[in-house]
This record gives structure tokens, C-alpha cells and sequence, in this order.
């Protein structure tokens, strides 16, 4: 069982006209969906919108119901009562208030079109959190952070004091009470403590040729072989590096008149807009970990207008 985000300090009008969003994953059984929404019905809540995957390889089941209460109740008191109905199906679930915006930690190291591409979307409303903080390795983009007034953490990490480093991070995340780390291409490899501490509440993107290249410059290597489709990756960060639960991806066709400088130009595009959407399935509550996979939730076309990201 996990408590509600907060609905405190609204009057009933305000309340009565907001939604919610319920999320459950539980193991595979009969009679899921019919005590749900026996529950919400019970507590006077209309559902607005459902969608459910029952997943028969890892035998798992994942529902994601948005609702209103039609007499103002409070989310506290919609969901003090759900843990008799959860508990005979062993269900992890938890009520949030879209309201309340996720606290999310940036980072970066020196390329900056997905710090740059976040950064726009956050302030024109497209992407719905509160940016705590951006932390670097480096001062690149220091002056950019500081125009948006967001605070910008410098944390210096090389071999010998990366504990320390992770450590000053880690603090970061305490103190902000950060619910989601993003890696906006940080060219750092995160240790598996830090991963296991943070785990599902941290999202990377790279790069995803076909063939796949690696190295310094995965582009130029591209180039001269001549690739013809360039792709992205967003991904939750787990110990294997690059290899997390996949939550968004996408390409973009390249032609043979395209130069090595297109390549580079069209894979950043690409790239921030897979993190981005991304990022917005998870502070949605759309995202599900299924073991070594996803689920991930189309947005509803009940909230499109409240999700869309611009």
C-alpha cells in the first residue's frame, strides 16, 4: 500500500472538478477490474477513463484509471479505504493528484540539446514538473540554468572521487526531494549502488543505430558506413548500462546526400524528443517496469489536451 499525494488546502468545488489517477500492477487474477471500479463507484467517483494490460508471459496485470469524484471527496479519503479491496490481489497501486507536479533533477555533461529541449517544454507548460535542480561535471551550461532561475550543481567526477561525488548527489535528491533523475545525455556511468537506490525513478536517453555503433563519435562512424536509419532510446537506468526497461523510442530516415553534420543534427532531434516523451509518459503515471520491459499507456483521449506536449 502507498499513501496519496496530498489534495490538501482545495475547497470541495476545486476538487470536485479535478481528476485523478489510479494505478494498480498486481499478478494476473479474475475479478481485478470489477473490484476497482465497485470501489470507485461505492465512493461516488466517475470514471473518466481506463486501460488495462494483462501481460500473459511474466503474468502480470497493469491498470491505469483516471476518475473525478462527483461530490468533492478528497483523494485522502477516496483512498483510505482501498486496502482491504488491494490486499487479496496482492496489488500495488497508489491514488495520485495530477496536480501535485513531480520534482525532477536534471543532468547534463557537454551536449546540451536535451537540457535545452526540457528546458523549453517545462516553460511553456508541455512538460508538467518542477525542475529542482540541474546537476554537470561540467560548467557548459551553468549561465543557461541559472536564466531559467533554477539551480545549477557542479560535481566535479573522476575516478578517485566518484563515491564522494555520487554521495554529494545523492544528498541533492534528499534535499529536494527529487522524484526523477534525468540523464540529458550525462556522460557519466552511474554505479549500481546509486542505480538500485534510485531504481525506476531514473530515466537516460541515447543514441540506437541500426547496426549499432559506440565509441566517441557513434555519428561519423554512421556516416561512413553509410547508416539510413537514426534512432533513440529513453530508458530507465538499471546496472547494465543502456540495457534498462525501454519506455520510448523513435527514428528518423537518413538519405545518401545527407552529410556527417545532418546525421549529428537529425540524431539530437530525435533524441530529445524520445526523452521528452519519455519523461512525460512517467510523471503521467503511464509507465509500468514489467521485469526486463514496459508497459506504457497511450495518452487517453479524455486528457490529450491536458498532456499534450505542445
Amino acid at each position: 500500500m502507498t499513501a496519496p499525494e496530498t489534495t490538501a488546502g482545495k475547497t470541495a468545488e476545486q476538487t470536485a472538478e479535478q481528476t485523478f489517477v489510479l494505478t494498480v500492477q498486481c499478478p494476473t487474477a479474475r475479478g481485478i477490474v470489477a473490484a476497482v471500479t465497485t470501489y470507485l463507484a461505492e465512493k461516488s467517483c466517475n470514471i473518466i477513463d481506463a486501460q488495462q494490460y494483462d501481460d500473459a508471459l511474466t503474468g502480470q496485470f497493469f491498470m491505469r484509471m483516471t476518475f473525478r469524484s462527483e461530490d468533492g471527496m478528497a483523494l485522502e479519503d477516496i483512498s483510505a479505504g482501498f486496502d482491504p479491496v488491494a490486499a487479496p490481489f496482492a496489488m500495488v497501486w497508489k491514488f495520485h493528484d495530477p496536480s501535485q507536479r513531480m520534482k525532477v533533477m536534471l543532468m547534463v555533461s557537454r551536449f546540451g540539446h536535451c537540457l535545452n529541449d526540457i528546458l523549453y517544454r517545462w516553460r511553456i507548460g508541455a512538460l508538467p514538473v518542477d525542475i529542482v535542480g540541474v546537476v554537470s561535471n561540467h560548467f557548459d551550461y551553468q549561465k543557461v540554468v541559472v536564466n531559467y532561475d533554477i539551480p545549477f550543481h557542479h560535481i566535479k567526477v573522476t575516478k578517485e572521487n566518484k563515491p564522494q561525488a555520487e554521495a554529494r548527489l545523492l544528498a541533492l535528491v534528499e534535499e529536494t526531494g527529487t522524484d526523477l533523475i534525468v540523464l540529458a545525455r550525462y556522460m557519466q556511468v552511474l554505479s549500481d549502488d546509486l542505480c538500485q537506490k534510485m531504481s525506476g525513478r531514473i530515466i537516460n536517453i541515447h543514441h540506437s543505430f541500426l547496426p549499432s555503433f559506440k565509441g566517441a563519435n557513434p555519428y561519423k562512424q554512421a556516416y561512413e558506413r553509410g547508416v539510413k536509419l537514426i534512432g533513440a532510446t529513453a530508458h530507465y537506468v538499471t546496472a547494465d548500462l543502456d540495457e534498462g526497461p525501454i519506455i520510448e523510442q523513435d527514428t528518423v530516415r537518413i538519405t545518401h546526400a545527407q552529410s556527417a553534420a545532418d546525421y549529428v543534427s537529425l540524431g539530437r532531434d530525435v533524441e530529445a524528443q524520445v526523452l521528452s516523451r519519455a519523461i512525460h509518459a512517467h510523471i503521467h503515471h503511464r509507465a509500468f517496469i514489467n521485469g526486463n520491459k514496459t508497459v506504457v499507456f497511450p495518452a487517453s483521449p479524455g486528457s490529450y489536451a491536458s498532456e499534450r506536449m505542445g
